[in-house]
């Protein structure tokens, strides 16, 4: 490729609407353009990259056993009231109405669409185990679109879905595409961390997250230096605590009182007023499980994982309850419920909680809190779990040790889903014994775009990208320093020809440009590799070498170009 025969619109300034460095300098180097708020269309050389990912992702899935189809974008609203996410995915399905008065959904995900392809084709055990996947433009309403392509309206994915007769078949796909997704992130040039997570929205029991540590990241992960364990957030484990050597069995209990706090219905308000620390106060929510109210006690500075609470309980929805079924289960406004004095209602509490002693709650009365508060004495609590979000003062679940609490770019999803979408669709396959069985599902899905911005993220300096070589647009750039002389662009000209002809990945800079562009856009793309041709080495027969990530430079002969590029 010629750099005057493409379309390369690379940018001096900074975007004013750019947040993340991926998100500038994919602008600035020409690779996306908006066109507008959470889509973005994809110049040449962010084509390239995302078709040099695709590639990798497609060797990876092919060789592991998975074959690829193409799913449609748009589908029907009733296959996804079939399986109930119609309501639960809300407002980030994008719905329309055709010129015949029917709903459509663009698609975010793609389950129920090959679930119900499957259950259609697929007869017989004979014709399972089974893996197929695509890469598709997928769309989700964001309600708010940020960072450029890392979280936008419109996206590239990759999802494979396997079909299997029995558990052992599942675990043994659900190795076969953790061990494709490892090697795609690592051929893609990423350091990333593979982490215990929540199915969330998806179903299942079993998932795991792929983890890219960034500063940008909207997903939270749980390491431990020591042992390596790793968990997204949402499933990291609390330690439970010998309730022995808890400060309420070394402190005297004082008399329980009510005082007035009027107008304070949070945390830190209260702790403002009474002069408590978080750590010595519970605060009291009222849930709705199935419809059922539940009242959950968690420290005043933690936060309770809905998550966590939702497989406690067991149920299939929940939710805050409204401010009238707090009345009517506690007797008070929201903002002072506490567990002293409720009756006919569930109460779950968090492990910390048995810990505490002449602590504070609500008093189930407006503007009424009670001070010293304790366990037993004041109220029984029968259940207790770990039902809080981890915090960077927890210790590791495994081996005790300190943890890492940092933030990250999820880059891929993979899921044991079971038998959720099977059975609500119908995907069933006669056994051995001609008895009619639910086939068992697992899911694996890959945001490609986030591939790239990862990418960037993890590897660019001041001057801009830093490509891996297996990802980037072209690998190696030509750079003729003064295109005007005739015998610095015959000698580009034949190394390009001779590189091209190798198979190599490479560009010439023809552009009629100062040399000092040329370099700064070089540096700017992030191509792996610049050769550059000028006067000063022409003479002698020699070109230089420069790699873009480590800044070294090597002076070869003209006709060793290729192997020295080969051999970096």
């Amino acid at each position: 490729m010629k750099w005057t025969k493409t379309l390369i619109p690379t940018l001096r300034e900074v975007p004013q609407d750019a947040e993340a460095r991926s998100h500038i300098l994919m602008v600035r180097a020409g690779f996306i353009r908006k066109l507008t708020a959470g889509v973005y269309s994809y110049l040449p050389l962010g084509l390239r990259v995302m078709d040099k990912i695709t590639n990798i992702i497609r060797e990876e899935m092919n060789s592991h056993g998975a074959n690829e189809v193409l799913l449609p974008a748009l589908h029907p609203p009733e296959l996804w009231k079939q399986t109930g996410r119609y309501n639960d995915l809300g407002e980030v399905l994008i719905k329309f109405i055709d010129r015949h008065k029917k709903e459509g959904i663009l698609g975010p995900t793609h389950e129920e669409v090959i679930t119900s392809l499957v259950a259609n084709e697929v007869r017989s055990y004979k014709q399972l185990p089974l893996n197929l996947y695509q890469i598709q433009t997928k769309f989700r309403d964001e309600a708010r679109p940020r960072f450029g392509i890392v979280r936008s309206k419109e996206f590239i994915m990759k999802d494979a879905y396997s079909f299997d007769k029995d558990t052992d078949g599942l675990n043994e796909s659900y190795k076969k595409m953790y061990e494709a997704y490892c090697n795609i992130f690592s051929r893609c040039g990423l350091d990333y961390i593979a982490v215990e997570a929540d199915p969330g929205f998806m179903g299942g029991n079993v998932s795991h997250e792929f983890m890219i540590p960034s500063e940008i990241g909207e997903d939270v992960i749980v390491l431990c230096p020591s042992c390596k364990y790793a968990a997204s957030k949402e499933v990291a484990a609390i330690l439970k605590k010998d309730k022995t050597q808890g400060s309420s069995k070394a402190q005297k209990l004082e008399p329980i009182k009510e005082v007035k706090t009027p107008d304070t219905t949070t945390i830190e308000k209260v702790s403002n007023l009474l002069k408590c620390p978080p750590e010595k106060m519970a605060k009291t929510l009222i849930y709705k499980a199935d419809e059922k109210p539940t009242a959950v006690l968690v420290r005043g500075d933690h936060e309770i994982n809905d998550g966590k609470l939702k497989r406690y309980l067991k149920c299939d929805h929940l939710e805050l309850a409204d401010e009238k079924t707090i009345k009517e289960v506690t007797g008070g406004p929201l903002g002072f419920s506490g567990p002293v004095g409720l009756k006919g209602i569930r109460l779950v509490a968090d492990y910390d909680i048995a810990d505490l002693a002449n602590f504070v709650t609500g008093a189930n009365k407006k503007d009424l809190h009670l001070m010293n508060v304790n366990l037993d004495r004041d109220f029984k609590v029968k259940e207790f779990a770990d039902l809080r979000y981890v915090t960077d003062k927890d210790t590791c679940p495994k081996c005790q040790k300190p943890i890492q609490v940092k933030v990250a770019i999820e880059v891929g999803h993979t899921f044991k889903l079971g038998t959720k979408y099977s059975k609500a669709l119908g995907a069933k396959y006669l056994d051995e014994k001609g008895k009619e069985q639910p086939m068992i599902m697992g899911c694996y899905g890959i945001g490609v775009n986030r591939i790239a911005a990862a990418a960037i993220e993890q590897s660019n300096d001041k001057d801009g990208i830093i490509w891996p070589a297996s990802i980037s647009p072209f690998q190696v750039v030509i750079i003729p320093v003064n295109s005007a002389e005739e015998k610095l662009m015959a000698l580009a000209e034949e190394i390009y020809a001779d590189l091209q002809g190798k198979g190599m990945d490479v560009i010439l800079d023809d552009r009629d440009e100062r040399a000092g562009i040329k370099f700064k856009d070089a540096d700017l793309i992030g191509f792996p590799y610049q050769v550059v041709v000028s006067d000063r080495h022409i003479k002698d027969g020699n070109v230089e070498i420069k790699a873009r990530k480590t800044n070294e430079r090597s002076i070869v002969k003209k006709e060793e170009v290729f192997g020295s590029l080969k051999h970096l």
